[in-house]
């Protein structure tokens, strides 16, 4: 039971990486803090996918089904359940390069939106002197 449990928390963090690795750029426009690990995170998932390799999450997942007594599955995170969602059929050594564009194409279009952004906002330090306003002089 426990293995099951932890079996299923590993998969809901692959899938929240996978979000992150695509989308991490909205996380990293509220908080730019986040920037260094989403350009790691999603440098990660470029990788894998152009090196055609599978995520160690997913060698942990099937290792904790197994220990709950149930069977891994062969193949990877996407190929097992992202894939039958997206795209009926196997995964081809095309479509994991499409899906590394994918991961650069989409960060690269909201980093471009965060920095075109943020060129039209005035900066804190600006925002505050401007809204003290004018000082009229006392007397």
């Amino acid at each position: 039971m426990v293995y099951r449990f932890l079996a299923d928390a590993v998969l809901l963090a692959h899938l929240a990486f996978i979000l992150f690795v695509v989308f991490g750029a909205l996380l990293v426009a509220r908080w730019p803090r986040l920037l260094l690990l989403h350009l790691l995170a999603a440098a990660w998932g470029f990788g894998i996918e152009v090196l055609g390799a599978i995520c160690p999450l997913t060698y942990l997942e099937n290792h904790m089904r197994l220990l709950a007594g149930g069977s891994g599955y062969s193949g990877g995170f996407i190929d097992h359940y992202l894939l039958p969602l997206i795209y009926p059929g196997a995964m081809s050594r095309g479509l994991q390069l499409a899906l590394a564009a994918a991961v650069l194409l989409i960060n690269a279009g909201l980093y471009g939106w965060i920095v075109y952004s943020n060129q039209e906002k005035p900066s804190r330090a600006s925002r505050a002197k401007a809204s003290d306003g004018p000082q009229e002089p006392a007397g």
